[in-house]
């Protein structure tokens, strides 16, 4: 259970190095003027390079953004104010189906397979892997992440900065540095809802089975608004799901455009 006033991580049964880590995770959005090291840097990339990969096709490219201009750009596209300036790392990490789709042409073999969601599917998976692997390496080294999934908010945008080619997309962007705050341990889903045995969890009633977790996450406050509690997640779903830009965006006429999900 979180400490009550959500500044302690949560336990598990058993425990190490690792696992503290990963239960120690929060997100990070303000970051000090300190640099990032170039081998904190060149580690989480090997450790990027080195996570499970799907059919060993390891479908996924990391782009570390260092130039303000391209910065600027993401930073317009996403609509968040942290994802400008000069603080902290910003790397996108994109669905990279280009990369074989040229071994192929190199052979003299076309790219169909590549506009197959399946392949789509496994490259996506490959590229989120990668990314997780990052931000408990990061954190394990005192670092603070921040996924940014609202780059999603403009991906047409972030293709032209970034000189995305055909059948690559960019998943999400992922901030690193020192961080700047100490955000509140946030509290998640219960286990009774999220995990189960051999079938689908069955819940008679989502508002009962929630009644107590959505009581605890309203005693956390965001630091993006001191000032503010948090809705109860139940009211978060009824109210926010799909309103904002990253959810209405023209995500799939994207995707079409670089060349994915056509079949």
């Amino acid at each position: 259970m979180v400490g009550d006033d959500l500044r302690t991580p949560e336990t598990t049964p058993v425990s190490n190095e690792t696992v503290a880590v990963q239960m120690r995770h929060r997100t990070v959005r303000a970051y000090t003027s300190e640099p990032v090291s170039e081998d904190a840097v060149t580690t989480l990339m090997e450790v990027a390079r080195h996570t499970a990969s799907t059919a060993f096709l390891q479908q996924f490219t990391i782009i570390r953004v260092k130039d303000p201009a391209v910065r600027a750009e993401l930073h317009g596209a996403s609509g968040q104010p942290y994802v400008g300036g000069d603080r902290g790392e910003l790397f996108v990490f994109v669905v990279d189906l280009y990369r074989n789709s040229r071994i192929r042409a190199e052979a003299g073999l076309d790219a169909e397979p590549f506009g197959r969601v399946n392949l789509f599917m496994e490259a996506v998976q490959d590229t989120a892997l990668a990314a997780q692997n990052v931000v408990v390496a990061a954190e394990s080294m005192g670092l603070g992440t921040c996924y940014l999934g609202s780059i999603n908010a403009d991906p047409a945008r972030v293709v032209r900065a970034l000189a995305l080619p055909k059948l690559t997309y960019p998943l999400f962007g992922l901030l690193v540095g020192h961080p700047d705050q100490e955000p509140q341990f946030k509290p998640r889903l219960p286990l009774s809802v999220t995990t189960a045995v051999d079938a689908y969890p069955q819940v008679d009633s989502y508002e009962d089975a929630l009644a107590g977790y959505d009581e605890e996450l309203q005693c956390y406050y965001d630091v993006r608004d001191l000032n503010a509690r948090v809705d109860s997640f139940t009211h978060q779903i009824r109210t926010r799901v799909g309103k904002g830009a990253s959810e209405s965006s023209p995500v799939l006429e994207v995707l079409h455009d670089q060349g994915l999900l056509l079949r």
